[in-house]
């Protein structure tokens, strides 16, 4: 039995399984890898939270990097890696993806359950006061020259509902993707690093409440040596293959 079928095989019989994803999975979808050697963050120093709210400048930085980004991301469409986690959640082998990403390509493909650990990038918010703001609005006052746009209502600095270095993470989102994380019985990790923390210490936390952990990733990742599968590969083809024998079976079991 190759790997893959090892993977759906624990899938099959999974009650409590959940889906770690990063940014293997959205790179897929010709979404930019932030972290990578050769990423966004290579080319680009990252804004620090702290800066961007002290700092006119950092929000002008940051604002030019959005606006860079901004097709790249609206362009993209899920994957063959998206949709078999799709039909994983709706043939209930998985509850939820938990996800790293900011781009909204799994409620894109139809997740139900989707907790976005590092926030998304399909809204701008102020941060003083929370009123949204169109995005097309918002990037229409930065082309009109408007640098560092501000909130109409109350003249606090806009920023998209992403986690930046330094920021705080969404407590309730950590912890109900804890929660899920300690009630696994399987555990795929999906194009993940796993070095980003404390996003990375919850296939760890599944681990030690006794779930299988798959690590799918085309690099090596430091939960390697405790995880019961690893497979060197792409997420799309990797994960319609696993669904394809999850959804064979089924159909033979249903035909016997």
């Amino acid at each position: 039995m190759d790997k893959l079928d090892q993977i759906a095989q624990l899938l099959k019989s999974a009650e409590h399984g959940v889906a770690f994803t990063g940014a293997g999975i959205s790179t897929e979808s010709g979404i930019p890898d932030f972290r990578s050697p050769d990423g966004v963050w290579s080319r680009n120093r990252p804004v620090m939270f702290d800066d961007f709210v002290r700092y006119r400048a950092e929000r002008v930085r940051y604002w030019k990097m959005r606006r860079a980004l901004y097709h790249e991301f609206q362009n993209a469409r899920p994957n063959i890696g998206h949709d078999a986690l799709v039909r994983l959640e709706a043939n209930g082998r998985i509850e939820a993806v938990i996800t790293q990403n900011i781009d909204g390509l799994h409620q894109d493909a139809g997740s139900r359950r989707v907790l976005e650990l590092h926030g998304t990038n399909r809204a701008i918010a102020c941060l003083h006061c929370g009123k949204e703001w169109p995005y097309d609005e918002v990037l229409s006052r930065i082309d009109a020259g408007d640098e560092a746009p501000d909130c109409g209502h109350c003249d606090g600095p806009l920023k998209s509902r992403t986690i930046s270095f330094g920021q705080a993470m969404p407590s309730d989102v950590m912890a109900e993707a804890a929660d899920l994380s300690s009630n696994a019985d399987v555990f795929l990790a999906l194009g993940s690093s796993l070095v980003v923390e404390p996003a990375a210490s919850l296939p760890r936390l599944a681990k030690s409440h006794g779930a299988k952990l798959i690590i799918i990733n085309l690099e090596p990742t430091p939960l390697d040596d405790i995880a019961d599968i690893v497979v060197s590969a792409t997420i799309g083809a990797s994960m319609q293959a696993v669904v394809e024998i999850i959804e064979g079976a089924k159909s033979d079991d249903a035909v016997s």
